[in-house]
């Protein structure tokens, strides 16, 4: 693919979740288009049972060439041995420390003369640090691709600096004021991640990333100035930030994602609802609720009385794969539940979320506070009702609704094993969100208005991504 007129290779090895990985194809998307000089190269690492993350990687697999945009598949290893499972994030970094020789050839291989140009840039995402190691023993200069907010960096660099033990202390005390210099107000331990939360190895391989960022060159974040002043100034240099967003992939899902034929049928549904009348229920590609917890949101769903798109998914077999489809709704559905919604609401597989948000018929979105799921609901300026799960959703949600004052409560410590939320807390919530919330929704509507201004010309995150090109290009001339 690669051509004399691509000298500059930029590569990144992500995290194979599509919530890190679309992001990233985006930023370079907006990159190579920005400056023609750029090819970029996603290594893309193997993790078995992540079927929305294959869908993903074929569909770029076979885009256009034209994007200066290509996709190496690096060979399979074999897992770590279960026996080291202690976190989540420590299991998956072991793995991606496998895959360090394999990745190592493949810049080594796109480095070879007969590959029109040289190496420039090696882009590691937040959990693969290890690859770090690998731009060093080659001598190209490393980058963090961070898909979070600016409150979440800020805690990732603040851990190596804190004191261990007042850490775990404070963790051990739900209530205890957790300090961090990206938010206002203080948060409280309940907020930090689960990770870090439930096992002390999590917090180590949080405090191993964070302590690593340190040693890249810069630190490209999918956030803008506008929507985070506070966060993005308390960072300072830890390396150079430069913050780029919003990074959305606005009409790619439709096209890979695995159930076109479902995502026809809301659509079509959505046409014959009413302007803004309708709630989106959905916990993102990598969440999913308990049976009980969904018989909960069928009941309050009955109460409120609204129309509704309700995404249900059942949980991952294995720790790492992904949530799936039902094949049968029937089994956690309440009985007669879809018989009495018939007409009021649809309850589906996953959609493209992109499409349903842009929606004219969506008012309102009960989301996980997924980063990538807040940018999009701004963009298209629909407010949120927050249900944070897993990850750092409940520290998005704290800033959602009480710094930003761009989302309505529902819950902001939710995670896997909290008190269910019943059925009247999503009812008062429902109506807060669609009925009430008129200064909620306008700010939305403002942010949503920023999210495309600073994308122009002169706009903060047009600028920023001319700094970053300088400086990629700066060691070249």
């Amino acid at each position: 693919m690669a051509t004399p007129h691509h000298h500059h290779h930029l590569v990144f090895i992500c995290n194979p979740a599509i919530g890190n990985l679309v992001p990233a194809v985006e930023f370079a998307v907006r990159l190579v288009r920005h400056d023609p000089r750029f090819l970029a190269t996603f290594l893309a690492l193997d993790i078995p049972g992540r079927p929305l993350v294959n869908a993903y990687t074929q569909s770029r697999f076979s885009a256009s060439p034209s994007q200066n945009i290509q996709f190496i598949a690096i060979p399979s290893v074999q897992p770590p041995s279960p026996a080291l499972f202690h976190s989540h994030i420590g299991y998956l970094s072991l793995y991606f420390d496998s895959y360090k020789p394999h990745v190592k050839q493949a810049i080594i291989d796109l480095q070879n003369p007969r590959n029109s140009g040289r190496v420039v840039g090696v882009f590691v995402d937040m959990f693969t640090t290890a690859f770090i190691d690998v731009a060093n023993d080659l001598q190209i200069p490393s980058y963090l691709f961070f898909a979070s907010p600016a409150t979440f960096l800020s805690l990732m660099v603040q851990l190596p600096k804190m004191d261990r033990d007042r850490v775990e202390s404070s963790i051990r005390d739900s209530d205890a004021e957790f300090v961090l210099p990206s938010f206002a107000h203080p948060l409280t331990s309940s907020l930090l991640p689960s990770t870090v939360l439930k096992t002390r190895d999590g917090l180590l391989w949080y405090t191993h990333h964070g302590r690593r960022y340190g040693e890249t060159n810069g630190v490209v974040i999918n956030s803008f100035t506008e929507l985070e002043p506070h966060a993005l100034s308390s960072l300072g240099e830890i390396p150079p930030v430069y913050a780029v967003g919003p990074l959305l992939d606005l009409g790619g899902p439709a096209q890979w994602q695995p159930s076109r034929a479902t995502h026809q049928s809301v659509l079509k549904w959505l046409d014959g609802q009413p302007e803004r009348s309708v709630v989106l229920l959905s916990f993102g590609s990598m969440g999913s609720l308990d049976k009980a917890q969904v018989r909960e949101i069928a009941f309050g769903l009955e109460r409120a009385g609204f129309r509704f798109v309700w995404v249900v998914r059942q949980p991952p077999k294995t720790h790492l794969e992904h949530p799936d489809d039902y094949s049968d709704l029937d089994h956690v559905l309440p009985d007669g539940f879809v018989t009495r919604t018939a007409g009021l609401g649809l309850v589906c597989g996953w959609v493209p979320q992109v499409s349903i948000l842009s929606h004219s018929a969506i008012g309102g979105f009960v989301s996980h506070c997924g980063w990538n799921s807040i940018l999009e609901s701004l963009w298209f300026g629909v407010p949120i009702a927050t249900w944070p799960v897993y990850a750092e959703q409940q520290m998005n949600a704290f800033e959602m609704v009480k710094e930003l004052e761009l989302a309505v409560e529902l819950r902001l410590d939710y995670r896997e094993g909290s008190n269910l939320v019943t059925a009247k807390e999503l009812e008062t919530a429902l109506r807060r969100l669609m009925d009430g919330g008129d200064d909620v929704r306008a700010r939305v509507k403002r942010m949503g208005e920023k999210c495309r201004t600073v994308l122009l010309e002169n706009g903060s995150s047009y600028t920023a991504l001319n700094s970053l090109i300088e400086k990629l290009t700066a060691q070249i001339l």
